[in-house]
């Protein structure tokens, strides 16, 4: 397993719940027929859970734990004494002399069997009380005509057996996921000695980056598999961790089913789970004030309009935080910004609780995330109180931005009857225990305040606090990374507010039809935003840094840097099986990016940039609204050349920081199915397209634009190109130089073309 799946979380131990379930029955009726015979063999009285000869060494001192178990379900027991008599009990009697019980005690003991009646009738009592007082007994033993000591170890030998039954089924559990857990480790060593990338296949060198990507996606998987052997260990209630099945100790009380995981061990890095809830506290207050306080605190710059953080008042401010540190260990970058977003507070709050709807929130910003532990599973149904230790890969949608790998701990928190909490902060001794590789941006508290404001509205304040390695950049990007742009508060908040106002568009039923055109049901039109959506979240994964993609550099005809990258489609449906080549290259046009962004959406100047259509003009037949902003539609659009027609579909999205335009040619039938409302899951799509960013610089020239109102303030724009094409079909096929010949004439003639369109060559 070469590459983490970032996109699961890691299981929850669920192993103490399922025991006491009424499917236990069902699942060891069978164990129970074959075991049922040491159930009724009697001990003499003493402890319960060293009686039973082989249910002792499973039982071991442990407080005995019952299960109600149904005769219904397991069928008529057969007791041994089915087999052999049980004992009589002549030691009882009391009216004998002392050469009387001596001369007893070396006789041969009596057996005698219990008949298919006593059996039947004791299951009965057992399956009501399995712990039947003494007046119960008596009465039990009159109606069988059986000893009230008979009766009595019967019932206990039967716990015992039961207990004996579930030791075994623990443990096989547990040996299971152990035998996993090695088997997966194996595959992980294993993956670290094949010098090849795990995403296109091409051989590397033993310290090529592809190695190096390779050694922190595993590094992160063993994390999380220690944390499950950790979480299994401590669900059991066995061993303390360090020690081994063999030699640990048997240990175990009710007050485990309340009690979170960490309360049994020190957690994965070493950290108390007290420890840990004072910290996620402590930022909690620390992210209230950050998000409410203005000046002196935050200062709002006279050139650019942005809050600026005056960090001596939040040295002053904020003792505890910087007790241990006389200052940052690096670079900060602190950023401020509120919003009204269309969705409603649950689902919301919901969405920063899932890793996974997290993830898909914000699908150009998350590369990879990841719950690598729970620490406390939080309260009620809301899960009020959660917090989870987690990991996320952050990006920008260009391979010239290194992408930041980030360890923290999320804590989900309502404040009010209307107001919810979410908090991320980095824990030092977390940084101290990951390999250095991996803590390359830590958060300070940071996260957002979340208010209903009921119509299905939230307001959200973002506060977003960093410390960063320093890190090489392109020339391009340096200026809006190094200004907190690029990772910082408004481009979340931006982004959060287009993918609910997508989601709202998505689930409305009363579009107006102006902005819902060429598509006749509900059905059709909620299928196509689900495929454009699907489209979009592959095109985000296509151009980034991150560890997915290993670049290689390539020099186009017009003297821009290209970067190409392969990958292999094995199964998903969702994209054409086989080897897909990745180009991508990043400029700076003089040009407003609602200026680009509206030339490269409009179908009716498609043909003077793209390729594809050798000058054939674009006819849009469907356009379906997913936000207020105009640009925020999805688009069907027919393409009639001389030999064939092909259809494309393309997504547009656009906010005050972004926006994006991508596309993919579709298959006709298959397109047509889906304006019907047919599942759309199945249709393969390879997505191309260009991301289109403000550059980031406050102090510049005049560019070109046709809002003479933004000629002042408007800078110049960073676009992004991608295209991805499907080189062969077969997976073990290596791309060939005609294919890589073939991207960089792609990209150097469109690039060319924008530029002639827009009149900015020069």
């Amino acid at each position: 397993m070469g590459v983490l799946d970032m996109s699961n979380p890691p299981p929850t131990s669920q192993t103490k719940d399922f025991f006491p379930s009424p499917a236990l029955s069902l699942s060891l009726a069978g164990i129970f027929r074959r075991g049922a015979a040491a159930a009724n063999l009697e001990v003499e009285e003493g402890d319960e859970g060293s009686g039973g000869g082989g249910a002792a060494a499973a039982g071991g001192g442990r407080r005995e734990e019952t299960v109600e178990i149904s005769s219904e379900n397991s069928g008529p027991l057969r007791s041994r004494s089915d087999d052999m008599d049980d004992y009589e009990g002549e030691g009882e009697q009391d009216d004998g002399g002392e050469d009387d019980q001596n001369n007893k005690k070396k006789k041969r003991k009596k057996y005698h069997r219990h008949t298919a009646e006593q059996i039947r009738e004791m299951e009965a009592l057992f399956k009501e009380s399995p712990h039947p007082d003494e007046k119960q007994r008596q009465q039990l033993s009159k109606q069988l005509g059986l000893h009230p000591r008979q009766v009595k170890f019967w019932f206990q030998n039967r716990r015992t057996q039961i207990k004996a039954i579930q030791e075994r089924h623990e443990n096989g559990l547990l040996k299971t996921e152990l035998e996993k857990l090695r088997d997966e480790n194996k595959a992980l060593r294993e993956t670290i000695q094949k010098a090849s990338c795990p995403s296109c296949g091409f051989a590397t060198s033993a310290k090529g980056p592809s190695t190096a990507s390779d050694e922190q996606q595993l590094r992160i998987e063993n994390a999380r598999l220690k944390a499950e052997v950790e979480k299994l260990r401590a669900a059991l209630g066995r061993y303390t961790p360090g020690t081994s099945p063999s030699n640990s100790s048997c240990s175990a009380g009710n007050e485990f089913e309340n009690r979170s995981c960490l309360e049994f061990y020190s957690g994965i890095f070493g950290l108390e789970k007290s420890r840990i809830m004072e910290i996620v506290n402590q930022a909690l207050e620390e992210l209230k004030q950050m998000a409410t306080l203005g000046q002196p605190l935050w200062i709002r710059s006279l050139e650019s309009g942005r809050e600026i953080l005056n960090y001596d008042e939040y040295m002053k401010k904020f003792p505890f935080e910087n007790a241990n540190n006389a200052g940052p260990k690096r670079p900060i970058e602190a950023s401020r910004e509120t919003g009204i977003v269309f969705v409603e507070l649950p689902r919301l709050v919901q969405c920063f609780m899932d890793v996974n709807q997290w993830k898909e929130m914000f699908p150009g910003r998350v590369s990879k995330a990841a719950t690598v532990d729970v620490v406390c599973m939080g309260e009620g149904a809301n899960r009020d109180g959660l917090v989870q230790l987690m990991f996320a890969e952050l990006q920008m949608l260009t391979p010239m931005v290194p992408t930041r790998e980030v360890y923290f701990v999320r804590y989900s928190k309502q404040i009010s009857a209307d107001q919810w909490a979410i908090v991320d902060v980095s824990i030092d001794k977390v940084e101290d225990s990951v390999d250095a590789s991996l803590t390359k941006c830590r958060k300070r508290p940071s996260g957002c305040i979340i208010e209903d404001k009921s119509n299905g509205h939230c307001k959200v304040t973002w506060v977003e606090h960093l410390e960063c390695q320093k890190s090489t950049v392109h020339s391009l990007y340096r200026a809006v990374v190094n200004s907190g742009l690029a990772f910082g508060a408004r481009h979340w908040m931006t982004t959060l507010q287009l993918q609910c106002e997508r989601l709202a568009f998505f689930m409305a039923t009363n579009v107006p039809t102006k902005d819902s055109s060429g598509v006749a049901t509900l059905a059709g039109r909620k299928s196509i935003l689900k495929l454009a959506h699907r489209m979009t979240v592959s095109f985000c994964r296509a151009p980034g840094a991150s560890s997915y993609n290993t670049w290689s550099k390539i020099t186009s005809k017009s003297g821009d840097d290209i970067r190409v990258a392969s990958r292999k489609n094995l199964n998903d449906p969702g994209e054409p099986l086989g080897v897909i080549l990745c180009a991508v290259s990043s400029v700076w046009l003089p040009v407003s990016h609602h200026d680009l962004f509206d030339f490269l959406r409009d179908e009716s100047r498609r043909n003077e940039w793209d390729m594809m259509l050798n000058g054939a003009p674009a006819q849009s037949i469907a356009n379906l609204a997913k936000g207020q902003d105009r640009g925020n539609a999805v688009t069907i659009q027919t393409i009639k050349t001389k030999d064939n027609s092909m259809w494309v579909l393309q997504d547009s999205c656009t906010n005050a920081y972004e926006s994006m335009v991508v596309y993919a040619p579709v298959d006709i039938s298959s397109m047509q199915s889906v304006m019907t409302g047919c599942d759309s899951s199945n249709i393969a799509v390879l997505p191309s397209g260009f991301s289109i960013l403000l550059d980031g610089v406050e102090s510049r020239p005049l560019v070109i634009t046709s809002r003479l109102e933004e000629k002042s303030s408007e800078g110049g724009s960073l676009l992004t190109i991608a295209f991805q094409i499907l080189t062969s079909n077969s997976p073990t096929a290596k791309p060939s130089v005609e294919s890589l010949e073939s991207v960089n004439t792609l990209i150097s003639c469109t690039l060319q073309k924008i530029k002639a369109s827009l009149n900015c060559e020069d």
